[in-house]
This record gives C-alpha cells, structure tokens and sequence, in this order.
C-alpha cells in the first residue's frame, strides 16, 4: 500500500510541475522557429533602434519606435507609417494574447489579429512557408521572455508623427535595351 501512495503521490508531484512549465517549450519547434526568424530577419525591423543600425538587443523583437512609411514620402508629404509590432509574448503591448494560429497566419498573410493588413510586411513572400515552418515560427515567438514595449500607433497618410520613420523604396532596372543616359 505504501509503494502505491508513493508512486501516486510521484504521479502527482510531476503533473503539478507541468503546469509550470512553458506550454512552448519543444526544443525541436523552437529551435526550428529561432532558426526561421535569424533567417528571415524578424529583428530588423521588429527591434527598437534596428531600423537606425543601432538596435537595442535588451529589447530583441520587441517592436520599434520607428517607422516604416508605406508610401512615398518624397509625393506625400504626410505619409502612411506602420510601426513594426512587439513580437515578444507580453499580455500588453505584444503577441501574449494571440494564438499560435493566429501569429502563424499574420506571417503567412499579412493580416493582423483584427484583420488589418500589415502593408509592409513581406508577407507575399512568407505566404510561400510550409504551414509547420509558420507555427515554429509562432511557437518560438510564444516561448520568448515577454517585454513590455508599446509602439506609437500606426499612422494614415495625411497624420503627422512626431516619431522617426524611414521608408524602403522600390527601385527598378533599367531594361537592357533601353539607352543609358550620361
């Protein structure tokens, strides 16, 4: 009898500890995950001072304070600015509260939580991902330390900021029969 109350209290013992335990933690998905966003380059434009050259590792994937204008501010003088989201898990300011189905199909679409598209995004490009290279993705970004970081709101054209913004042109080849200019 008493080996059974051990081996039942044993039994017990390890199933309070996995409700401690990081529900993401899976070293296979997350290692794969962390490999996808190093490739990718999630921390880029997702770490405060990145988008400068100056980006501040303390705060790694925890959103930036600049923007990214999505159209031309050389034609519009107020341009439309997306601020790169916090991807750390923070209830808050981050992805706490999103589902790893839901941070998987915002990477493969482009598409935020309430449905706005995220237009800088290169989403056309990581809707080629598998599906499970998407949730290794979400699974990772789940499993880091939450860091509370709130970015400025996104802007319209027309609204002006006062936070720091950049903006990615698009840029063409000249067609090779085309004549060159001197």
């Amino acid at each position: 009898m008493r080996k059974l109350l051990l081996a039942v209290a044993a039994l017990l013992l390890l199933q309070a500890c996995s409700l401690f335990s990081n529900p993401f933690e899976d070293s296979g998905k997350q290692a794969r995950g962390e490999y996808l966003v190093a490739l990718l380059g999630c921390g880029s434009c997702h770490t405060p001072g990145a988008l400068l050259g100056k980006p501040n590792l303390q705060q790694a994937l925890a959103g930036s304070d600049t923007g990214i204008a999505w159209n031309n501010p050389l034609l519009e003088p107020l341009p439309g600015i997306l601020y790169p989201p916090n991807l750390t898990p923070d209830i808050e300011t981050g992805i706490g509260s999103w589902s790893v189905q839901e941070v998987a199909r915002m990477i493969r679409t482009g598409l935020g939580k309430h449905g706005q598209t995220r237009w800088v995004m290169p989403w056309p490009s990581y809707g080629k991902l598998a599906e499970e290279d998407a949730i290794a993705i979400a699974f990772y970004l789940k499993s880091l330390p939450p860091v509370q970081h709130k970015v400025p709101a996104d802007l319209k054209p027309g609204q002006k900021t006062e936070s720091q913004f950049i903006h990615l042109g698009v840029y063409q080849n000249t067609p090779a029969s085309a004549p060159l200019s001197k």
